[in-house]
């Protein structure tokens, strides 16, 4: 699904990613650990075409992606805070964002909210919601768009440990539905649990893979 070639990144005088390369299989779910700063969340920014690298290649489901290409809107992805409309519910804030792509459709946002643990007809504004009900609900948002590949930075970010327990029963389900997960996280049972295969990675290099 996913193919990064000796891929190297620079912000002025600051190497940030220096000749990563990986590789992630299909309907599998893959496991990137690294402290603050080594690298994680600007390769993911790349692999999405936010950020564009000054070197190397990345494939994805086998299309070399190029630098002139527009952001890869074929995945749904979870990265750093996600920002919602604070005075509107999380059900509107779900609307709002499906419909840039989608035709009205709210009992399918309803049973979305419900799946990440979210009351759909809550009148609660999203200011007022907590962290992990803000995470729950950013998770919701990638669910919505039911993609084949996902990228979620530390999705478990503010969650409880219920919670947790609940989205990783989610994302073990999508790997069952065949889709191709992009995970980073900093809880090392997370990457026990879930991944297949693991990258390691410390001042923007790999430095080690577990299958």
């Amino acid at each position: 699904m996913l193919k990064v070639m000796n891929l190297n990144k620079q912000f002025k005088n600051q190497e940030v990613l220096k000749d990563v390369s990986l590789h992630v299989d299909r309907g599998s779910i893959c496991g990137i650990v690294g402290n603050n700063g080594s690298g994680k969340t600007v390769l993911f920014k790349c692999i999405l075409g936010l950020y564009h690298a000054d070197s190397g290649e990345i494939y994805i489901d086998g299309t070399l992606r190029k630098r002139k290409d527009d952001v890869y809107k074929e995945a749904a992805a979870l990265i750093e805070s996600p920002a919602f409309l604070s005075e509107c519910t999380g059900l509107k804030n779900l609307e709002y964002l499906y419909e840039l792509n989608h035709k009205k459709n709210k009992p399918y946002l309803k049973e979305i909210m419900l799946r990440v643990g979210l009351d759909g007809d809550s009148r609660k504004k999203v200011k007022n919601y907590s962290l992990g009900m803000k995470q729950r609900l950013a998770i919701g948002q990638v669910l919505m768009e039911d993609k084949d590949f996902i990228i979620l930075d530390e999705p478990m970010n503010g969650l409880d440990r219920n919670g947790v327990k609940e989205m990783r029963s989610i994302f073990l389900d999508l790997k069952q539905q065949g889709k191709t997960i992009l995970l980073a996280s900093h809880i090392r049972e997370d990457i026990e649990l879930l991944c297949d295969t693991v990258y390691q990675m410390d001042g923007g290099r790999i430095t080690t893979q577990n299958n």
